[in-house]
């Protein structure tokens, strides 16, 4: 019997603190190009076929929104989300049509135990024509998660949409829907959250590319360029408008089902005890704190006592 599950990472809405700064970032100097807009919400394309990889909400805080999983067809959906109830998962929405803005589809929404919104969908639009341009991101790779239970995030990945463990370090699970090594990774913390999100390019040439024209437009390299264990992908990390962590990647391991095993964390403490295969790059301070969320914590902070200061005045 075929197993039900969902079988690819489609992308990430985020609320942010002003739309037009951050539709500014993602278009000119992350590489997106937007596809619709209406009211405080634009959907962002990236090189390959995929209706939007990126949804930005504006709002007064920024955070996480969701997360968007594909499945293969209305049958798959229908059975997912009937498995998902069954299982005592805590249901959004029931399967329905969902907005020709954004691509249309049939699809439902479900939370994970520690919070995160998951929508999951099929049938949504795609373009006929990819962006031939190396130096931009073509998908989104990953999303990781700060998580304070970490098995019971990881069972519902695995139990209920059918993910499977690709590799478990001392901080890290990272789990796959796909070939990808990994679509959603969870880093053990003291809080759940947003970690970073991870944005594909086509080679090693066109991630530096990529790092260079971050660097002309005055966002710092915050981590790398370095080459991760567990995944085997080449990455480098920066600190978008809003606070989030922002990477790009390439090189991801790709996982053969019949023979992968997974390793487990003394295996990776023993072959590879720094997150650097290559021994090079270290994470700075500021990057540490952005994937811990604190720095939008401080600007939403910072506009709280904006907006109380212009009251009392």
């Amino acid at each position: 019997m075929e197993e039900i599950r969902v079988s690819a990472l489609r992308g990430v809405e985020l609320n942010v603190f002003n739309l037009d700064e951050s539709a500014e970032f993602y278009r000119k100097s992350w590489g997106l190009e937007e596809v619709a807009r209406v009211g405080g919400t634009m959907y962002l394309r990236a090189g390959g076929t995929e209706h939007h990889i990126l949804t930005l909400h504006e709002a007064k805080r920024a955070s996480l929104n969701a997360i968007n999983f594909a499945v293969q067809d209305r049958t798959k959906a229908e059975a997912l989300f009937n498995k998902a109830k069954s299982m005592g998962c805590e249901v959004i929405s029931a399967p329905s049509e969902l907005a020709a803005l954004a691509g249309g589809g049939y699809g439902f929404s479900v939370k994970t135990p520690e919070g995160q919104v998951l929508n999951i969908s099929c049938g949504v639009a795609r373009h006929e024509h990819t962006i031939a341009d190396r130096s931009k991101p073509f998908k989104l790779s990953h999303v990781v998660l700060n998580v304070e239970d970490i098995d019971r995030q990881n069972a519902f990945f695995c139990d209920v949409l059918g993910f499977r463990l690709s590799d478990s370090t001392e901080r890290m699970d990272f789990v796959r829907c796909s070939s990808d090594h990994h679509s959603i990774a969870l880093a053990r913390g003291h809080g759940a959250g947003l970690n970073h999100m991870a944005y594909e390019v086509p080679s090693f040439d066109g991630l530096m590319r990529g790092a260079g024209r971050l660097k002309e437009k005055g966002y710092n390299i915050e981590w790398g360029v370095g080459r991760h264990g567990p995944g085997d992908n080449i990455f480098s990390y920066f600190i978008e408008p809003n606070g989030f962590v922002t990477e790009y990647t390439t090189e991801v391991e790709q996982i053969n089902e019949a023979d992968h095993l997974p390793g487990m964390p003394d295996y990776w403490a023993k072959k590879m005890p720094q997150p650097d295969r290559w021994g090079l790059a270290v994470p700075s301070q500021l990057l540490r704190q952005a994937m811990a969320g604190k720095l939008i914590e401080e600007r939403a902070l910072k506009c709280e006592d904006i907006i109380s200061r212009k009251l009392a005045g």
